[in-house]
């Protein structure tokens, strides 16, 4: 069974002119056109709620049924942004600190780790530079496969630890490995600390109190239902193959907190503009929105988001059956994201860039 990972990349942050913003809808119509996705979405909110939404094309390229403005996106690593805001409230809680160590909060589990590995922090992971390698190696990802219903994914992230931290690091600590791994310690540690489930922490302290209310894990939808889109990817003689929402069509639910979300774009949008706005209280205080989005090290990599010189943030995210990208103009007071059901990444994401662009960069009406 193939293995997927979550094929992950900074977005690209560039500048344009600029320009009119014409009817979104055109905008999602040109994206679906320029991408040969059978389906695309873009949407932009602004720091004060304004905010619209608008999408093109079918679920599978196998079925004639239409994407709607409700339906579900997989997030992919753009998830990873939300695992570190429930960071922030748990620290502001009381409940763990961003210089916790991974010794310390593991400590009860009784796990071998590596002398290496056991002063990297909650925030060097959050971070990608504890020094873990970026995934399992292939073989030992396999006994993690399957559906969300079918796995214990509190045991599989203990069982993921005691393999990921038995082995040698990718990197000196302080060194940046982009690590999904290092998301999937992140969680567990989380979890210990809260004594709930990473899953029930998210919905708690994240999805619920901005309003994300369709947010889940993996592949959205109903096997044999085409009730939401389908991913797609290369077909195994080659052109693009619809994938049904199983265990084939995702990593392991193990990889939640790195990269297996899914939402509607209106509720993406709940999510950017809360970091758009980065308001003192009361979801979170002015010092949490700035430890979450200062960047670190020449590689300019914040908790879940690439930062431009110019304040903006950027992520990109794909599990190798969709990608999405969506970016923060703190500047212009705009956050957009792009999103199609195509895992085909370097023929999509030069043309969700350029939605990207015309969404941030335009001028409102």
């Amino acid at each position: 069974m193939k293995v997927l990972f979550a094929a992950t990349a900074l977005a690209c942050l560039s500048v344009a002119h600029a320009q009119p913003l014409t009817e979104l809808q055109s905008v999602a119509d040109s994206a679906l056109t320029e991408s040969g996705a059978p389906a695309a979405g873009v949407a932009w909110v602004t720091r004060d709620g304004e905010r619209s939404v608008a999408v093109a094309g079918v679920r599978s390229q196998d079925a004639p049924d239409q994407v709607t403005s409700d339906d579900l996106w997989h997030l992919g690593s753009n998830t990873k942004a939300m695992t570190a805001t429930l960071a922030a409230r748990l620290v502001e809680a009381g409940v763990i600190d961003w210089d916790t160590t991974l010794g310390e909060a593991l400590s009860d589990l009784g796990l071998e780790i590596r002398a290496e590995f056991g002063p990297a922090t909650l925030a060097d992971l959050l971070h990608h530079r504890s020094g873990l390698p970026a995934n399992l190696g292939r073989f030992s990802t396999i006994r993690f496969l399957g559906s969300d219903d079918s796995r214990d994914v509190q045991e599989d992230r203990l069982r993921y630890a005691e393999i990921i931290l038995a082995q040698e690091p990718a990197q000196p600590r302080g060194a940046f490995v982009y690590s999904n791994a290092g998301y999937v310690i992140a969680a567990l540690m989380m979890e210990q600390a809260a004594g709930q489930p990473y899953e029930t922490l998210m919905r708690e302290e994240v999805f619920s109190p901005l309003g994300m209310d369709s947010a889940g894990w993996g592949p959205p939808g109903e096997v044999g239902a085409n009730d939401q889109p389908r991913g797609h990817g290369a077909g195994l003689f080659g052109g693009l193959s619809a994938r049904e929402p199983d265990e084939r069509a995702d990593n392991p639910p193990v990889l939640n907190s790195a990269g297996r979300a899914h939402m509607t774009l209106d509720d993406v949008l709940d999510f950017l503009q809360a970091h758009l706005a980065a308001e003192d209280g009361p979801y979170l205080s002015a010092r949490s929105w700035e430890t979450l989005h200062r960047p670190v090290g020449e590689e300019a990599y914040a908790m879940g988001w690439g930062v431009t010189s110019e304040g903006a943030l950027g992520h990109s995210g794909s599990n190798t059956m969709w990608l999405i990208r969506a970016r923060i103009n703190p500047v212009q007071g705009r956050a957009a994201a792009a999103v199609v059901n195509d895992g085909r990444i370097q023929q999509m994401s030069p043309v969700l860039g350029d939605a990207l662009t015309h969404m941030l960069e335009a001028e409102t009406p």
